[in-house]
C-alpha cells in the first residue's frame, strides 16, 4: 500500500493538475472570445472593402471612354521656318 508521503505527493500533483486545467480552460475561453471578435472584425472589413470596390467601380463607369491618347505635336525645330 502507498505510504502517506506518496499519497500526499499524489494529492499535491492532482491539485496542481486541476489548477492547471482550470487555467487552461480560462485561457481557452479568452482565446475563443478573441477569435470570435477577430472574425467579426474581419467580416466587417470584408463588407467595407466590398462596398468601397462597388463605389470605385461606379465611379469608373462614370468616366468617359478614352479611345486613344491625344497626339502630341512635335515642337518645330529652330532650324526649320
Amino acid at each position: 500500500m502507498a505510504s502517506p508521503t506518496q499519497i500526499e505527493h499524489i494529492a499535491e500533483r492532482t491539485e496542481r493538475l486541476l489548477l492547471r486545467y482550470s487555467e487552461l480552460q480560462r485561457t481557452n475561453q479568452l482565446l475563443t472570445e478573441q477569435v470570435n471578435s477577430l472574425a467579426q472584425e474581419r467580416d466587417s472589413l470584408k463588407s467595407r472593402l466590398g462596398a468601397a470596390r462597388a463605389r470605385i467601380d461606379a465611379l469608373l463607369e462614370r468616366l468617359p471612354e478614352i479611345s486613344s491618347p491625344p497626339a502630341v505635336r512635335a515642337a518645330p525645330r529652330k532650324d526649320q521656318p
